[in-house]
């Protein structure tokens, strides 16, 4: 197992989840996410993303979450996954999204 893997974000199963159409949510906050974010990421800052579980759950899709460094996105999983999501995956760092993106 990888270190990434112990911090929630193997490589495999994001990849799984992107070719799947995989929502990519940043949650950085605004000012973060316009430095620099993924292609058609959605910016939601981690203080409201639980008041945005139900919309991300209608969507029906998988959901990819990511931040700086891995953290506020581990958080932001353990939010969704307590309002019932059950395919919410934590990326890490939104470069680490995106590199795993090109890979595909």
């Amino acid at each position: 197992m990888g270190i990434l893997s112990v911090f929630g974000f193997g490589s495999g199963k994001i990849k799984s989840a992107l070719r799947k159409g995989a929502l990519i949510i940043d949650v950085r906050t605004g000012i973060e996410y316009d430095r620099g974010h993924v292609p058609d990421a959605f910016n939601i800052p981690v203080d409201r993303i639980s008041a945005n579980a139900q919309r991300l759950k209608e969507a029906k899709l998988p959901v990819v979450l990511c931040c700086n460094s891995g953290a506020r996105s581990r958080n932001a999983v353990q939010q969704l996954k307590a309002k019932g999501l059950k395919e919410v995956y934590n990326g890490g760092s939104w470069e680490n999204v995106l590199k795993l993106m090109q890979s595909l």
